[in-house]
């Protein structure tokens, strides 16, 4: 399965990092939509949208990128990082009406200084593990079975 992973990494590299380990083990083509804000994505049998979680919303990088670039009758996937809990709404809003097939979703923790966070140091210190990077690996492999 030719895949791409269209990711906004902006705060602390965490979602940077799960992405680049699926890529590394998988081959999967990456898009940093902070920096390429259109691409044709026509050649590519899945599709991921992947973000650190943002006042409970995507990055808007990646929003704005799949609804543009996101063409009809894809397989889909999306991936998030986030300081309290996971939330896909915002993606799942842009991604509707594509009559798009959501292969699955992965999330995990990441590390978090964000407003009041700051103050005491951050949560998720370490996070993501080495763990979480293999369990979004496996994520990725069960999609391409």
């Amino acid at each position: 399965m030719k895949s791409v992973i269209i990711y906004a990494s902006t705060h602390h590299g965490n979602t940077k990092k799960v992405v680049e380990a699926i890529s590394k083990e998988c081959g999967v083509d990456l898009v940093d939509a902070t920096k390429v804000p259109e691409k044709d994505l026509s050649g590519y049998d899945a599709i991921g949208f992947a973000s650190g979680i943002y006042a409970s919303k995507f990055h808007q990088s990646v929003l704005n990128f799949a609804s543009v670039n996101l063409p009809e009758d894809k397989k889909i996937f999306y991936i998030c990082t986030y300081g309290a809990k996971g939330s896909y709404k915002s993606i799942e809003k842009v991604t509707a009406g594509r009559n798009a097939t959501l292969l699955g979703t992965f999330g995990c923790k990441g590390y978090n200084t964000f407003g009041p966070f700051k103050l005491i140091g951050g949560t998720g210190k370490g996070c993501p593990t080495e763990k979480d990077l293999q369990a979004a690996v496996d994520f990725y492999k069960e999609l391409d079975k």
